[in-house]
């Protein structure tokens, strides 16, 4: 079996043959990953099933189509991104080529998460092969179905030569850092990023981090109440809560509160009925230390909980929750809670909610339900997160026309779509001289003086455009 070290300097050294920088062996390749995800829906959805308790119409939304769909725009769009892009030019390079040329870091390493665990490590990966590069995936050993699932079948459809799966827990995550990658792209948390970091250092390697954080939800100036309440429900509830783009407390005021919480309890019966926790449609928590881990935030509360709060654990099941009565202080409000408990507080002006947002690290997503549309302008841009939807949860994410990424403690960096081509390609800077206007760039040559200085300033300064002011 090859050691770490071994497996990267393979894959390196297939990297320099150039095999997977033409055109046509990306496309290939995206299509044998279109193929895996066609072949195997239902064992992907199995394992999905087995390590979370993801329900079928779960696991196709969020997994299995979203990996698709942006496979499908990639191919898509795979030559026209691979176009090199001419740039302006000054009188000194006017005869010049002048344009960005997109290339593959060579190889990469893909550190996926366990509440998404295929599209989170094959989004990237489509990323990854479109840029042309060579790539060592690392899936989450706490999704050990998925894992399994991602090791077996990686090497059916894809290259061999060029893909690897590397399965294991902390301490081999630890193992594959201490080799030097063209890039790190890691999915999880805050604590683990760091680690990532000063590994990375080591080699100077770039890093993409996609990380949590407390994402809010701010309801004011009017809402259909019943249509707020099943989207915030749908998006909160989703795989159990365990989204890092799930609304993760809700700000608004006692008014909006009382109005809404009637408007949860029913939306959540029409959802998963009178008892959830034999609703086929509820996903479980992924572990028992998982598990533990939720209880305790919500027993350490000080809110009054007024819908869910059951659970059982020997079926790792949390009821759908919601806690009210809470302030800056509680337990559920310091940490990302990552399980299906939705706290509420109450602030009663959009001001104050704004200042309450901004007195905390940038969150990866924030969502503003409001029928005043100047009021949800007001909170864009008075705000900072990685990402943004008005009057709707989660759903920002599914397009991939759009970059999806965090801000400061959530993340650096971003992907999905053209975004993930740009991710792994190194943006090279080239220019094809030729041998005319040397009278110009003669300028430049010593003896120096101030009348040839004033003529290259000339034929190189950037004028400002003319505008008016009203």
């Amino acid at each position: 079996m090859e050691s770490h070290s071994e497996v990267v300097a393979r894959l390196r050294s297939v990297f320099r043959t150039g095999v997977t920088i033409p055109l046509q062996f990306r496309l290939t390749q995206l299509s044998a990953l279109l193929s895996l995800m066609e072949d195997n829906e239902a064992q992907i959805a199995d394992a999905l099933h087995k390590d979370l308790g993801k329900p079928k119409f779960e696991a196709v939304l969020s997994e299995i189509d979203m990996v698709r769909n942006d496979i499908c725009y990639a191919i898509n769009n795979l030559k026209t991104w691979m176009t090199p892009e001419y740039v302006g030019t000054n009188l000194a390079t006017k005869f010049d080529d002048c344009f960005i040329r997109r290339e593959p870091f060579g190889v990469v390493l893909i550190i996926g998460a366990w509440n998404y665990p295929l599209q989170l490590i094959l989004l990237p990966l489509v990323g990854a092969i479109a840029a042309g590069n060579c790539a060592v995936l690392k899936p989450s050993e706490i999704s050990q179905a998925t894992e399994q699932l991602l090791a077996d079948l990686i090497p059916k459809y894809l290259s061999k030569e060029c893909y690897v799966v590397m399965c294991g827990g902390a301490e081999e995550t630890k193992k594959l850092l201490q080799n030097k990658f063209d890039h790190i792209f890691y999915t999880g948390s805050q604590s683990v990023a760091r680690g990532i970091l000063r590994a990375a250092a080591d080699h100077l390697t770039p890093v993409t981090l996609e990380l949590g954080g407390k994402s809010p939800c701010l309801i004011y100036g009017g809402v259909d109440i019943k249509t707020a309440a099943k989207r915030l429900v749908w998006a909160k509830y989703f795989n159990c809560g365990q989204s890092c783009v799930a609304p993760d407390y809700l700000l608004c005021d006692a008014e909006t509160r009382d109005a809404l919480l009637p408007a949860i309890r029913e939306a959540l019966e029409g959802f998963y009925g009178p008892d959830p926790q034999r609703c086929q449609d509820v996903g479980r928590i992924v572990t028992d230390q998982h598990w533990s881990h939720v209880m305790e935030l919500l027993g350490r509360s000080k809110g009054r909980v007024v819908i869910g709060g059951e659970s059982t654990r020997e079926d790792k099941y949390i009821a759908p929750t919601v806690v009210v009565d809470i302030d800056e202080t509680d337990a559920l409000l310091q940490e990302e809670i990552f399980g299906p408990v939705l706290p509420i507080m109450a602030l009663e002006t959009v001001e104050e909610a704004i200042d309450f947002v901004n007195a905390r690290e940038s969150p990866l997503a924030l969502y503003v339900f409001s029928d005043v549309p100047q009021l949800v302008t007001k909170v864009l841009e008075n705000t900072r997160s990685g990402g943004f939807c008005s009057n709707d949860g989660i759903v920002h994410m599914t397009l991939p026309t759009l970059p999806f990424g965090g801000v400061g403690a959530s993340g650096m960096g971003c992907y999905h779509g053209r975004w993930s081509f740009d991710t792994f390609s190194h943006k090279r800077g080239c220019m094809f001289r030729g041998w005319a206007l040397e009278r110009i760039g003669a300028l430049r040559y010593p003896p120096y003086s101030e009348t040839n200085l004033s003529w290259l300033r000339w034929a190189t300064t950037t004028k400002k455009s003319s505008c008016s002011v009203m």
